[in-house]
């Protein structure tokens, strides 16, 4: 019994395994955790942060506004007059509706540029202000 080689062939063929729409739900999976994952975000400079006893970690920190020991103000990586703040954080805020602000003042900092700060954050209407601290 022989078999033609275009019943052979048409037998193989049928017996492949088409893979293209496992690829496709893989790339669709990959492409939605792209988009929903959470990315860390940094303000722009390294502050030496005071010591508390009673720090608690912040899961949901979206906006991180640094003041560093000469008074400067970094959002998103920025140097950013004190002026500037309110707009930027409002701008922050809409992207992220329930992100929190956390200030990372540096320990030699002024308490004046601090309380600038927080004010012009409640200003924009986020009243979720936290410093950020070294933990003991």
């Amino acid at each position: 019994m022989r078999r033609s080689f275009s019943n052979i062939a048409q037998e193989a063929e049928e017996g492949e395994i088409d893979i293209t729409p496992m690829l496709d739900v893989v790339f669709i999976m990959l492409i939605f955790f792209i988009v929903t994952a959470s990315f860390v975000k940094e303000s722009g400079i390294e502050v030496n942060r005071p010591d508390a006893n009673t720090a608690q970690a912040k899961p949901r920190a979206n906006i991180l506004i640094a003041i560093n020991d000469i008074g400067e103000i970094w959002i998103d990586k920025r140097r950013v007059d004190e002026s500037q703040v309110r707009a930027n954080i409002e701008r922050l805020r809409a992207e992220n509706p329930q992100g929190s602000v956390v200030i990372q003042a540096d320990e030699e900092a002024k308490t004046a540029k601090l309380v600038a700060v927080m004010d012009a954050a409640r200003a924009a209407g986020v009243y979720d202000v936290s410093l950020s601290t070294e933990a003991n």
